[in-house]
């Protein structure tokens, strides 16, 4: 996970600026300047809430099979 180990600078008791390590700035800049790579990690974080929200796995037959009756009923 991104941004756990930050240090916030504070004016007036609200928070102003954020130092962050140096690799994961590079990282976050890197990732900003690609498109695929935020579509990429916006997938990524939609599955990780997925999988918070929802206990249920599958089978990777389960899903082929589910998919395969979809597909055969339209």
């Amino acid at each position: 996970m991104i941004l756990e180990n930050v240090q916030f600078i504070n004016e007036n008791n609200i928070p102003k600026f954020v130092v962050l390590d140096f690799t994961e700035y590079k990282w976050i800049k890197d990732l900003l300047s690609d498109e695929n790579k935020v579509e990429d990690y916006l997938d990524y974080l939609h599955m990780e809430n997925v999988k918070k929200k929802s206990k249920q796995t599958y089978t990777l037959d389960e899903v082929k099979k589910t998919l395969s009756e979809q597909h055969n009923s339209h």
